[in-house]
């Protein structure tokens, strides 16, 4: 299951608005700059996030995320990769989906929707047009 949903705790990172959830137990935050590097990635390119949700707490490092983004080797979409590894509960899990050149566009569009509103755009919009 790919799904996006709306995310306003600003403690887990300072830009995560939106979350991709890739499973029922992992979760990976983007931020504005990482959904544009996933708007503008083309067909044949691939990009990587690392996340540490103890960052700069006495935790840090012992849990580890990272989403890789690659295409596949046909060049029909691209695999989309969650790695988890939680050393308070040594957990490592990695979670592989294949996402259709349709399905990207779609993510990419619903993306594209929804910036302006992870942006406050929608506000300033809306309070010169009332």
């Amino acid at each position: 299951m790919l799904c996006v949903i709306e995310f306003d705790n600003q403690e887990c990172f300072d830009m995560c608005e939106f979350m991709i959830v890739l499973s029922c137990l992992q979760v990976f935050s983007l931020s504005v700059t990482e959904i544009g590097t996933l708007v503008g990635l083309g067909a044949r390119e691939s990009c990587e996030f690392f996340h540490d949700p103890f960052k700069g707490k006495s935790e840090e490092g012992k849990v580890r995320k990272v989403l890789k983004v690659e295409p596949l080797p046909d060049g029909s979409g691209h695999f989309f990769n969650l790695s988890v590894q939680n050393k308070l509960i040594n957990l490592d899990e990695s979670i592989y989906i294949p996402i259709t050149k349709a399905e990207y566009t779609v993510l990419v569009s619903a993306f594209n929707f929804i910036l302006p509103y992870i942006l406050g755009w929608h506000a300033y919009a809306n309070s010169i047009t009332s």
